[in-house]
C-alpha cells in the first residue's frame, strides 16, 4: 500500500461505536497445516451486546511485529453488563519479520512466530 492511500484512510472520521478493549489471555497456536498459525484472544467485554473482533493494523512495509487490535463494537440497544469473549484469527499471512503484537486498550503482548 502506498503512503498517500494510508494518509487518506487515516483522515476519515472515527467510528463512534467501536473501541479498543483489553484482553486477559492471548496465545498463538499452530494450525493443522504446516506453517499456519492462529491467534486466540480471550477476555471480558464491558457490554454483553458488544461484538469483539481482531483487526490487523495497516502497514506500508512489513514491520518486525504486525499489530493486531482487539476491537469491540456496539450496535443497537446496549446492555452494560460484562461478559466473557473468545475470538480467533488466522495470522498465517499477517506475520511481521519476527511475529505479531496483540494490542488492547491498555495492554500489549508480543509473540515471536517462526
Amino acid at each position: 500500500m502506498e503512503e498517500m492511500y494510508l494518509k487518506a484512510f487515516e483522515a476519515l472520521p472515527h467510528s463512534s461505536t467501536c473501541r479498543l478493549i483489553d484482553f486477559d489471555k492471548a496465545d498463538v497456536v499452530p494450525g493443522f497445516v504446516s506453517k499456519t498459525f492462529f491467534l486466540i484472544v480471550a477476555g471480558t467485554k464491558p457490554w454483553l451486546t458488544m461484538k469483539v473482533e481482531l483487526h490487523p493494523l495497516i502497514n506500508i512495509a512489513r514491520p518486525e511485529y504486525c499489530g493486531i487490535e482487539v476491537v469491540a463494537c456496539q450496535q443497537g440497544i446496549g446492555l452494560p453488563q460484562t461478559a466473557p469473549y473468545h475470538v480467533a484469527l488466522d495470522i498465517t499471512h499477517l506475520l511481521g519479520t519476527k511475529g505479531i503484537e496483540v494490542i488492547g486498550a491498555s495492554n500489549r503482548k508480543q509473540f515471536n512466530v517462526p
